[in-house]
């Protein structure tokens, strides 16, 4: 194999002895001038069954078809209903065919989907989501993810995958899971009650304080006494684990 190049979005090509082998989807073959209107009906098809179906061609003529599918985890449906009753939208945002991305869109309960983008596209995608007021949290785990977890106001990468992700994303997850976006939302949500519990905490407190002296019930030393405990039992406080010790140990 030599000449061997992997075109972002499209598929690759590479010269296989002396001939030319390219592999992609139907935007690698138009660009080539590769009719693959042959394998319509078998890519619907595998399109409609949730596989990804590649075009293979050798010396600019159409040789055939392969067709890969990702493994949906079991989990994947439940993360998806508890981050939805959570009041999120999940939306799937994907290169895949339409028919492809619908069909284990369906399979995972997802009810949006932006199918057929390339990575630059994805970014393009999630700036107009935000202009229409949407916050977004992008996960991704891949090189042609990239453009779009920067683009979001959170980018999640998995550990597992590519190390430019990793590099720009704002947090990674450890495990190749979507629990762990719902164990994230969680954390998130139990530290943002704790920072609103610790400020009412404080407000109210000192301004106890200082209404007591003022009323002459307590001495400046004993507030000051009262001000400085309160603060370093907060922060004593605040350095607990927000999850449980048998969550902290499955996570």
């Amino acid at each position: 194999v030599s000449h061997f190049e992997a075109m972002v979005g499209r598929g690759l090509s590479a010269q296989v002895e002396d001939k030319r082998l390219l592999i992609g989807n139907e935007r690698l073959m138009k660009e080539n001038n590769i009719d693959s209107s042959a394998f319509q009906e078998q890519l619907l098809e595998l399109s409609q069954k949730g596989k990804t179906a590649m075009f293979v061609a050798i010396d600019g003529q159409l040789a055939g078809i392969l067709a890969v599918a990702d493994e949906m985890k079991s989990s994947s449906l439940s993360a998806v209903q508890e981050l939805q009753s959570m009041g999120l939208e999940v939306i799937m945002l994907t290169g895949d065919r339409e028919e492809t991305a619908k069909a284990i869109a369906q399979k995972a309960g997802i009810q949006k989907v932006i199918a057929g983008v390339l990575p630059d596209g994805k970014a393009t995608a999630i700036k107009d989501l935000q202009e229409a007021g949407r916050k977004l949290a992008m996960v991704g785990d891949g090189i042609n993810d990239a453009p779009a977890l920067v683009q979001a106001d959170v980018g999640i990468a998995i550990s597992e995958g590519a190390e430019i992700a990793r590099e720009i994303a704002d947090i990674t997850i450890k495990k190749d899971s979507l629990d762990e976006v719902v164990l994230l939302r969680h954390l998130s949500m139990d530290l943002m009650k704790r920072v609103h519990g610790n400020y009412r905490f404080v407000i109210s407190f000192n301004l106890g304080l200082i209404l007591l002296g003022v009323a002459g019930i307590i001495t400046p030393s004993m507030s000051a006494l009262l001000h400085n405990s309160s603060t370093l039992a907060i922060s004593l406080k605040s350095m607990t684990n927000l999850l449980p010790e048998e969550e902290r140990e499955e996570a």
